[in-house]
């Protein structure tokens, strides 16, 4: 063997390890970098850790993934035990974001069929974390106003009631805007938004008579009531993701605390100035209100959610069909059995979604699951639990909310038996 061909040899072996090693580098800083956006994007911890290990696999590497609201663990080693790498990290929990959660899928899906370079995904994934916002300030407010009117209106309130709740959901959307750049309001959020709301909502009622207070308090934060979050936490528990799960259940329910006092605050504050006021308790019963109560929260939710373009009809739909279905399933089976054909029936629509747009699940799904969580009647039974008064005539209302959660996880399983998913997000 010519002497050139012997040296290029020995210099191949000796740069072997190393272009090894460059590539066990690329693919798992792609992976934590993929999991950290996925929770940024509020993947829960049972979906990210199987997401993650199907990556992993697909790239060749083993992983072992300890996923929770505030922390990621990854371990990750090369198939002959070569190399491994061991990932910390506290993180702060993430906040729902379909529009990026789609792409970022759509993302892992070419880095998995060879369009793109594991490099180009990283710097990919680096320039969607730094974009600016899908919708201005005002839309999302408007959003607000949209979801606090629209709640209302599923609430069966009066027309007065109705319009209040937009306009006080606006105060909502400014704290929550100025918690993005301010650390106190940030950690006062929920309570100082309950406080602010009732305040103003007691100091309404003294000029327009016909407001139902607390229809008007709770609509206005209803953006706050962590009723999707409690059922993804029981879900996470459903799927022996015990301290994750564990870990949402118990934020769910201090966020439920601190939104109720803020709101028994205010309101006493209110009274202290106003004087003590008569709370109305006036509703309307017109059917089409409800239904459009119904598309004008969808639409609503899919702007805070910051659903893609393409996406809206069909989370819209989400909505529609759950809250049908639900309604179909209470003629039946009672109040608190009927969310679980709305949860079975929105699932299997989510999973063929998911089939035939390659996209995930959770972009409809999470659209229809929130017109079944009883976030609301879990923060109406606090009410009846503290102070014994009910803000609405639903009788066993505490255990009827237990169940309605247990029926949405139950749906959400079944719905997974009948049409498996397709993908792990």
């Amino acid at each position: 063997m010519p002497i050139c061909e012997i040296q290029l040899s020995i210099r191949f072996l000796e740069l072997a390890p190393a272009l090894k090693q460059s590539s066990f580098e690329v693919k798992r800083n792609f992976i934590i970098r993929l999991g950290k956006a996925l929770h940024k994007y509020g993947t829960p911890a049972f979906r990210l850790e199987s997401h993650l290990s199907n990556v992993a696999e697909t790239l060749g590497l083993n992983g072992y993934f300890l996923v929770t609201p505030t922390s990621l663990t990854f371990v990750l080693w090369a198939p002959d035990d070569t190399q491994e790498y061991n990932y910390v990290m506290r993180v702060k929990p993430g906040e729902i974001d379909l529009g990026l959660l789609a792409r970022t899928n759509q993302l892992v899906k070419k880095v998995t069929e060879e369009e793109i370079s594991l490099a180009e995904a990283i710097e990919r994934l680096n320039q969607m974390a730094n974009q600016p916002a899908l919708h201005s300030p005002w839309v999302i407010c408007l959003a607000f106003a949209i979801t606090g009117g629209a709640f209302a209106m599923l609430m069966s309130a009066n027309w007065s009631t109705i319009i209040w709740s937009s306009l006080l959901s606006c105060i909502s959307f400014y704290l929550a805007y100025r918690a993005e750049h301010s650390k106190g309001v940030h950690e006062a959020l929920e309570p100082v938004a309950a406080l602010l709301c009732s305040f103003v909502a007691v100091a309404i009622s003294q000029f327009v008579p016909d407001v139902n207070i607390p229809i008007v308090v709770l609509s206005a934060i209803i953006i706050f009531i962590p009723g999707l979050s409690l059922t993804l936490g029981l879900s996470e528990l459903a799927a022996r993701e015990l301290i994750s799960g564990t870990a949402r259940v118990m934020d769910g329910i201090m966020v439920l605390f601190k939104l109720y006092f803020g709101a028994v605050l205010g309101m006493a504050f209110g009274a202290l100035i106003w004087g003590q006021v008569d709370l109305q308790s006036s509703f309307v019963s017109t059917w089409w209100i409800k239904w459009l109560g119904v598309v004008l929260l969808s639409l609503g939710l899919s702007v805070v959610f910051k659903v893609r373009a393409k996406d809206l009809p069909w989370g819209i739909l989400s909505g529609v069909i759950a809250y049908a279905a639900a309604f179909a399933g209470s003629a039946y089976l009672g109040e608190a059995l009927g969310p679980f054909v709305g949860a079975f029936i929105v699932g299997v629509y989510a999973n063929l979604f998911a089939k035939l747009t390659k996209s995930p699940a959770s972009v409809v799904l999470l659209q229809g699951i929130v017109l079944l969580v009883p976030g609301s009647k879990a923060y109406i039974s606090l009410n009846s639990l503290v102070l014994g008064e009910s803000m609405v005539s639903i009788p066993n209302i505490g255990s009827q909310t237990f169940l309605i959660f247990m029926s949405i996880v139950a749906g959400i399983l079944f719905a997974n038996v009948a049409v498996p998913q397709r993908s792990s997000l």
